[in-house]
């Protein structure tokens, strides 16, 4: 019993100590900031909930303008029918 006690509390620690390695500033510092676009999203592939829905993945149509996904900063305005805010 004191082994499996002993086992669990390492496998714990270790991954314990995996989560916080992704979460330090290093790994923050290289992604770039992310900005909503809504407008640009196909059906069934938005990033979160919406007006008629509650989990990203389940919007109906392609392009619905309170949808979005989530784009690197300045990429938005880019896009055909992007836009930062929703229509």
């Amino acid at each position: 019993m004191k082994k499996t006690t002993a086992t669990i509390a390492a496998i714990s620690g270790l991954l314990t100590l995996g989560a916080a390695a992704f979460s330090t500033p290093a790994f923050a510092a290289d992604k770039p900031e992310m900005e909503k676009c809504y407008g640009v999203a196909k059906a069934g592939k938005n990033d979160c909930a919406g007006p008629a829905h509650a989990c990203a993945g389940q919007s109906k149509v392609d392009g619905g303008g309170k949808e979005w996904l989530s784009v690197p900063k300045g990429t938005c305005e880019r896009l055909a029918g992007g836009s930062l805010t929703a229509k």
